[in-house]
């Protein structure tokens, strides 16, 4: 657990460390120090609905650079699909490994609140990641305000619709709370300025896979043709979609605003299937959630809540989520990318 650091575990970013810093995967040249300095070296493992995937991969080299950059023992686990047991597995054994904190974000809140009620339990300080309405833990750290996060979504679905049409949604998970609350976004946004549109499926469930999202989205036109929509809440949507559209020929016809990553949607974008994606550098938000667990373990609580500044791009002013959930904080960490601009993000 933890052992004491001759020297201070993090250091501010100097002179001579600046060239260094332009070539890491988060610009850290403003992230707040005093806010994580210490004495000590912990133990953080953070745990990912799923790994093997482009965003968490990217989500993995925010968290190993936050190591780098400090000192701490950090690391990033996932079971190999999505599997709301398997995640509660991993939480489990490092429970009983005994770290100092865990950095979650929940394929299913539900599933994971009992093993991270025993992890606090045990005091071992809990950040979660894409979790809003989670309990059992120190904090929530969200890149955007989920709502507003999917209406941006409809916004630009709509406006390729031409504010008409039928349109359908995916989540990775009925009970992945930030995509939810995506789609809610969405869906409350279409309801209140686009009436000429209409969601005529219930909510695909893809378990944040491509394959799974290509699948359910082609079963999801075979039984309504006239679809000519999609609202993608988890990243691999922009991929499945995309191929649908492309193997349909229905570029212009289909269209599809959702979460994605140049990486795993580019190729799409450019050929001109899918006209839009959105999201958060995930590598950011595995430091910003490494670097309230360290400030947690250092019971620096009156340095957090509204207004604080990590230093991050996107996490400059957090604000609280309301009076009843002070410990959920969030950002305003989202970019949207078309063929436009897509060649200034290289993940």
């Amino acid at each position: 657990m933890r052992t004491h650091f001759i020297s201070l575990a993090v250091a501010a970013v100097t002179a001579a460390g600046a060239a260094q810093a332009q070539d890491q995967v988060v610009d850290t040249s403003n992230v707040n120090q005093e806010l994580i300095q210490t004495d000590e070296t912990y133990s953080i493992a953070t745990v990912v609905k799923v790994d093997g995937i482009a965003w968490f991969d990217r989500m993995r080299d925010g968290v190993k650079q936050f190591g780098e950059d400090t000192g701490h023992d950090t690391w990033m686990v996932g079971p190999s699909s999505a599997d709301a047991a398997a995640q509660v597995q991993l939480v489990e054994n490092l429970v009983a490994q005994g770290v100092d904190a865990i950095a979650i974000v929940p394929f299913s809140v539900e599933a994971v609140e009992p093993v991270l009620k025993k992890a606090r339990d045990r005091g071992i300080v809990v950040i979660s990641h894409e979790a809003s309405n989670i309990q059992n833990v120190d904090y929530d750290i969200e890149a955007f305000d989920n709502l507003a996060y999917g209406a941006k979504l409809m916004d630009e679905l709509a406006a390729q619709m031409g504010e008409s049409g039928q349109y359908v949604a995916t989540v990775g998970s009925l009970t992945s709370k930030s995509q939810n609350e995506w789609i809610d976004g969405a869906i409350a946004r279409q309801e209140e300025a686009y009436p000429d549109m209409e969601m005529v499926t219930e909510r695909l469930e893809t378990y944040d896979d491509a394959n799974t999202d290509y699948t359910k989205l082609k079963e999801a036109l075979t039984a309504h043709p006239d679809i000519s929509g999609i609202v993608g809440g988890p990243m691999p949507t922009s991929a499945g979609a995309g191929r649908l559209i492309a193997e349909s020929g229905l570029q212009g016809q289909l269209h599809f605003a959702g979460t994605g990553l140049p990486s795993v949607a580019g190729e799409y974008i450019a050929n001109g299937d899918i006209e839009y994606i959105q999201f958060w550098d995930p590598a950011v938000a595995g430091y910003a959630m490494n670097m309230l667990a360290v400030a947690a373990l250092e019971e620096r609580d009156d340095q957090i809540g509204a207004g604080l500044n990590l230093g991050l791009e996107g996490y400059e002013d957090l604000q609280e989520a309301g009076e009843d959930r002070q410990n959920v904080l969030y950002g305003a960490g989202w970019v949207g990318v078309t063929s436009e601009n897509m060649d200034q993000y290289n993940f």
